[in-house]
């Protein structure tokens, strides 16, 4: 009798808090609007963007560029990036390069790594923006299919932290910047390989951002954001279709870089986009 009636009492503790925890985040969220955080400068910084050579990447190296960043510019289409690097040139930002590396390659990215530190410098802000995902189930998936996305959407998160993170924690400034995606919260069919792998990167994140922490005993000025953007509109989701459009819109690669850099600039730690998901993820949590 006992046992059903501490069962009756924390389910009611539950539903108390979830009580709470709805005006908070509405609150929060209306607050963010009214009073934004300060941006801080990128004029000064050196950051690389993985995937540069379309969508998010391209929009991200753009934008980095309009606010007097030297960008540099990775993909493995050498054609792409380069079209990046040259667009951006054409508005008058010299202060870009464009690097061909396959992110899935470790040997790759430390060669490359250390060529950029000779020819342009230390990066100071990393986005792992790079990612790939197949629409189909999993029995109809090849296992390079499998193998490659693992790689690309998570692996080479590791080889690329190895490769910058030491002269961020040498010079103590820097900034990690992941994107992960809605799907790290949200598992969705014909993404049996894809959603893992973004849960992965907001476990990566959190792992290192505590690792550094705890080893410089909380004196680490390294900061680390990691974004979750619903889907985009990119050649990669183009047959993903939802059953209610109109309340759920694909996002496009401008405002999702648009978001990601004022998160970056604003020292976010965690930013889905958009943001109004940041509540409904929270709430989920309780429910």
């Amino acid at each position: 009798a006992i046992m059903p009636l501490i069962k009756y009492i924390m389910l009611l503790a539950e539903i108390f808090l979830l009580i709470l925890k709805v005006p908070y985040y509405i609150f929060n969220d209306v607050y963010r609007l009214i009073r934004p955080i300060k941006k801080k400068s990128v004029a000064d910084e050196i950051v690389l963007i993985t995937g540069a050579g379309h969508g998010i990447g391209k929009e991200l190296a753009i934008g980095y560029a309009s606010l007097g960043a030297t960008v540099v510019c990775w993909d493995i289409n050498e054609e792409s990036n380069n079209e990046t690097m040259n667009d951006i040139k054409k508005k008058g930002n010299n202060s870009v390069y464009a690097y061909q590396c396959n992110v899935a390659d470790v040997k790759q990215v430390f060669s490359v790594a250390k060529k950029i530190k000779e020819e342009v410098g230390d990066v100071t802000i990393l986005i792992n923006n790079a990612g790939i995902v197949y629409i189909k189930s999993l029995l109809n998936h090849s296992p390079d299919e499998i193998t490659r996305v693992i790689n690309v959407n998570m692996t080479a998160h590791y080889w690329t932290l190895k490769a910058f993170l030491p002269s961020m924690i040498e010079k103590n400034h820097g900034h990690i910047v992941s994107v992960s995606s809605i799907a790290a919260f949200h598992s969705f069919y014909y993404a049996t390989i894809y959603c893992p792998t973004k849960s992965a990167v907001q476990a990566i994140m959190d792992s290192v951002s505590d690792e550094l922490r705890v080893l410089s005993n909380k004196k680490s000025s390294i900061k680390f954001t990691t974004v979750y953007p619903f889907f985009v509109h990119t050649g990669f989701i183009k047959n993903i279709y939802f059953r209610f459009p109109w309340l759920i819109r694909k996002l496009s690669p401008q405002e999702v870089a648009l978001s990601i850099i004022n998160a970056q600039r604003q020292n976010r730690k965690n930013q889905i986009i958009p943001s109004y998901w940041l509540s409904i993820c929270n709430l989920a949590r309780y429910v």
